[in-house]
């Protein structure tokens, strides 16, 4: 009698342990018909590490987890977030051109373009400055990912003309079977919400992280950013020199001494935009003859050049700059005109727009340093990219 219930017991056991690795295996049936996704085998988001000297984070209470920034990663890429299927986040921050775009304005649904150009993403999470959009309308990353999927222009959740809203989106991903799964891989249970959708989408943009430039081999060699870099050319740290230092003027604001200081409003090690930054001089509208002075964001200055040394993107939120020379010619000589009322002081030493009177072999040498501002993985890394193929 012992024997048998023993026997009994061991059956049951292996039959319920078979029962239970089923369950486990064919829980994320929906995830594996539709992703290139393991859930068994998660790309690593959550331990990357950085390096020593970079000391920025805008991460606040939103930690992030492997899980949570997988089910970003498909958020991210998935055109049903859009109205109409065709255009998702991706659609405008492309991971080749650096999470930016070469257009000037983004094409959105039904041929709508977005109204100021795309910013590039990378090192999001590496920026004192919390708030985001170029006229940093958005208090943080996550109240900034889901206002592009209820614009009328770009994903087309507006609730307007007949459109629906982010009601009618959570409605269509709850018929998403992967998502269900998603979700409750990365919560607990099946529940899809906007702020759960801003979490994970927040969490994978924080995620993608550059930090493999041969400006970081230097560094990391180097006590201090104004040291030499051991693997830097002459040219290079030239420029770091005169991108590091600060001008000198005269009483014209004509430069006659020091750098150009771009660190003043750009700060190493992590290039980031100082929040007390204002406007650039750029105060142009894409499209329209009116003028924006609210513009004060910027994104990292890292990768905004790709290995050859082309500009990622075209520069600024209106796009008019198409390259980096075009750049440095804007803050050689900088306009102040009455009606920029919000132009940045620095860039108008005793109320006259600044002349850093650059020469053709300073311009050189800071495009030489700026270039060593860039990345590989970023660009190729299959943990950012398109989870659909």
């Amino acid at each position: 009698m012992r024997i048998y219930i023993l026997v009994l017991s061991v059956v049951l056991f292996v039959s319920c342990k078979d029962s239970l690795e089923t369950v486990t295996s064919d829980s994320y049936v929906e995830i594996q018909k539709v992703l290139s996704i393991n859930p068994a085998s998660l790309d690593n988001y959550a331990a990357q590490g950085k390096p020593a000297y970079v000391n920025k984070d805008n991460t606040a209470a939103n930690s992030i987890t492997d899980k949570t920034a997988t089910l970003g990663r498909v958020l991210f890429y998935d055109k049903n977030l859009s109205f109409n299927n065709t255009v998702s986040c991706a659609s405008c921050h492309k991971q080749e051109f650096a999470f930016g775009d070469t257009a000037t304005a983004s094409l959105g649904v039904e041929n709508g373009r977005t109204i100021r150009h795309s910013m590039r993403l990378i090192n999001a999470r590496y920026a004192q400055e919390a708030k985001f959009f170029w006229d940093e309308r958005a208090a943080n990353l996550e109240a900034q990912v889901t206002i592009p999927i209820q614009d009328h222009l770009e994903m087309g959740f507006s609730g307007q003309t007949g459109r629906g809203n982010m009601s009618s989106l959570l409605t269509k991903l709850n018929g998403l079977g992967y998502y269900k799964e998603l979700f409750t891989m990365a919560f607990g249970d099946g529940n899809i919400t906007e702020a759960r959708m801003q979490t994970a989408l927040a969490q994978f943009i924080r995620s993608i992280q550059s930090f493999d430039s041969k400006y970081d081999v230097g560094r990391a060699q180097a006590p201090n950013d104004g040291a030499p870099f051991p693997n830097f050319t002459a040219q290079e740290n030239a420029g770091k020199n005169l991108f590091l230092a600060p001008p000198v003027f005269n009483a014209a604001s004509e430069r006659i001494g020091g750098g150009f200081g771009c660190q003043g409003c750009h700060r190493a090690p992590e290039f980031d935009i100082d929040p007390n930054s204002r406007n650039n001089g750029f105060i142009g509208v894409i499209g329209s003859a009116q003028i924006d002075l609210n513009n004060t964001r910027s994104p990292s200055l890292r990768d905004i050049l790709n290995a050859a040394g082309v500009a990622n993107s075209p520069f600024m939120h209106t796009a008019v700059p198409m390259n980096i020379r075009q750049v440095l010619a804007h803050y050689n000589s900088i306009a102040n005109p009455a009606r920029n009322t919000n132009l940045d002081p620095r860039l108008r030493p005793n109320n006259i727009g600044q002349n850093l009177q650059m020469t053709p072999d300073e311009i050189n040498a800071m495009v030489a340093f700026l270039r060593t501002l860039t990345g590989k993985d970023v660009y190729t890394n299959k943990k950012w990219g398109n989870p659909f193929l």
